[in-house]
């Protein structure tokens, strides 16, 4: 009888360890998956955050008023929480139906930024209207661009960060001139202005990237070779400057693919596209921006693939 108790006893204490030994490893997976899941953020609360919606044209306006194009989009911003403003890096056109979609959406006061793209470069309608929104609806405005590219690139404040939009077609002569460079005039126009820039957080957005990475999900790849990297020794010079300024991160559109990767030290977001079903290669994606005490971070959500909600896939710590 004694044998047979003093065995019980070892089996449960034994059982005993063993739970208390899987606790713990679940505590500490736990633990492990809420620092480096996508559902959590860096800090507790963010001061501020932006949105980041790229690469939308030819989906907006009155025949794409459903929410499996850019409203879709819109709708699930409005719900995660829209921030403060929304920059968009280029091929927007036309450039006021993204306006009156945003501002439906998302309110007759939110801020929008938009960014010329190849597409608007080359579409004197969309020229005309962006050089008009230039003129009069750049909120925060701290810098309007270099001589014949005033309206279309420019900077602004908000809160602990200064905010960057080039005009990568501009030539020195024309804002329509280039064909996705950063030419003489714009990289001093930039030089200048970071140089006087003294907010601790600086984001430029441009539409084409540094170099053209995959998808992140299906690694789809497209513009490969004709984006900056086209211009090899003006590329690596802008990737001097921002290093040298310490920028938070170099945004960009384009190839309607969503990836990221740290370049020479610079983190590059390539927001993909925000069509919705009307790009049916890689998934639609919106990016929110957040900004805390002393980090940013990057929130990637990106639908189903066939028009489907918005959901929460990355969260990219801008270090």
């Amino acid at each position: 009888m004694l044998r047979r108790v003093t065995k019980k006893r070892i089996t449960n204490d034994y059982l005993l360890k063993c739970v208390i030994g899987l606790i713990l490893v679940l505590l500490i997976v736990l633990a492990g998956c809420s620092t480096l899941g996508p559902w959590k953020r860096p800090e507790r609360e963010a001061a501020f955050s932006f949105i980041v919606v790229s690469d939308i044209r030819q989906f907006t306006g009155p025949q794409y008023k459903s929410s499996q194009y850019f409203p879709g989009a819109c709708e699930s911003i409005r719900k995660t929480g829209k921030g403060s403003f929304m920059v968009s890096p280029g091929d927007i056109d036309p450039p006021q139906h993204v306006f009156e979609t945003v501002r439906e959406v998302l309110g007759e006061e939110y801020p929008w930024y938009p960014v010329v793209g190849n597409h608007e470069a080359e579409t004197p309608e969309d020229m005309a209207w962006l050089r008009e929104w230039g003129r009069n609806e750049i909120s925060n405005l701290v810098r309007r661009g270099p001589e014949n590219g005033e309206e279309t690139t420019y900077s602004f404040d908000y809160g602990a960060v200064h905010l960057v939009v080039i005009n990568q077609y501009y030539d020195g002569k024309s804002d329509i001139g280039a064909d996705g460079d950063i030419c003489e005039a714009l990289y001093s126009w930039l030089e200048n202005d970071l140089t006087a820039n003294s907010k601790p957080f600086v984001f430029v957005f441009g539409h084409e990237p540094i170099v053209s990475i995959p998808d992140f999900d299906n690694g789809r790849h497209r513009h490969k070779g004709d984006n900056l990297d086209a211009h090899p020794e003006n590329n690596h010079r802008f990737q001097k400057l921002l290093r040298k300024h310490k920028a938070t991160a170099y945004i960009c559109g384009h190839t309607h693919n969503f990836s990221f990767a740290k370049i020479n030290d610079i983190w590059q977001l390539d927001a993909g596209h925000g069509r919705g079903i009307g790009d049916k290669g890689a998934r639609s994606t919106f990016l929110r921006i957040s900004v805390g005490n002393n980090t940013c971070w990057a929130e990637v959500y990106r639908n189903s693939g066939n028009g489907g909600p918005y959901s929460l896939t990355h969260t990219i710590v801008l270090d």
